[in-house]
This record gives C-alpha cells, sequence and structure tokens, in this order.
C-alpha cells in the first residue's frame, strides 16, 4: 500500500459507510450493525487518507472436530486503488487477527476466472486447494 494508507478494524457504521463504495451493493443498515455486534465477525476497511478504498470481512467459524478457523467472507477495493496492494494488506491484516483470535487457519472461495483475487489471494501467502464446488441455496 502506498504512503499515507491504513487499515482500521471497523467498530461502527461510519467506519462501515466509508468503505461502502467497494462494496457489491448498498449497505443494509440493520444487516451491519447485526454484523458489527456478532462476536467472531470481523470487518477491516483500508483507508487512504480519510477515504475508505477497501475493505475485507470475516468470520471465525468453529467446529468440533476441527477448531475455529477464519473465512474470508469478502473482499473488495475501489477501482481507482485496485493493483496497489490494497487487497493483499487487508488479506494480510485479517490473517494476522485471525492468528490473535486463535484460529488455525483462514480460508476463502472465489471464482478460478477472477483474475484479480486469486493474484490477491496468492499474493498473500494463499495457496489453490485445488478443484473445490460450491453449492448454494438462496432464500429471497
Amino acid at each position: 500500500m502506498k504512503h499515507g494508507m491504513f487499515i482500521k478494524r471497523a467498530t461502527s457504521m461510519a467506519d462501515i459507510r466509508a468503505a461502502e463504495a467497494a462494496f457489491d451493493q448498498e449497505v443494509i443498515p440493520q444487516a451491519a450493525q447485526r454484523f458489527l455486534d456478532e462476536p467472531g465477525h470481523h470487518i477491516l476497511v483500508a483507508f487512504d487518507g480519510e477515504r475508505g478504498v477497501g475493505f475485507i470481512s470475516g468470520v471465525e467459524t468453529t467446529h468440533p472436530d476441527k477448531g475455529t478457523e477464519m473465512f474470508l467472507y469478502e473482499l473488495g477495493v475501489v477501482e481507482s486503488h485496485q493493483g496497489q496492494g490494497v487487497g493483499r494488506s487487508l488479506i494480510e491484516a485479517l490473517s494476522t487477527l485471525a492468528r490473535e483470535c486463535g484460529c488455525f487457519g483462514m480460508w476463502v472461495l472465489t471464482e478460478r476466472t477472477n483474475r484479480a483475487a486469486m493474484a490477491a489471494y496468492q499474493a498473500a501467502g494463499g495457496t489453490d486447494a485445488g478443484d473445490s464446488v460450491m453449492i448454494d441455496w438462496q432464500f429471497r
């Protein structure tokens, strides 16, 4: 990341609103507040000065026979700041937070054709786990 940029953990709606341009859609206030209030849910925001230019969200998931790992839920960087290491820095910051939270690992799902995501994840030390399939259910 270039000089003058920093990453901050979101603790308020204002922090989330600062990064709204990097989200896929408009922030839903009730959903954002619920995310902030849930233990084990994390949003980190990248700032260029006072402007939010990216975010990463992660959710701690625990299973009885595995322990706790961090699910990298979503990563977004505004177009003007893509290709400048913002995404990689956010991934590294979430990885550090995951270790601090006692997670044994971190994982993410993305499309193999999403070259920007693949490059950012691999630049931050992630490895391609091979052929995986995501199955989802839509309830709305």
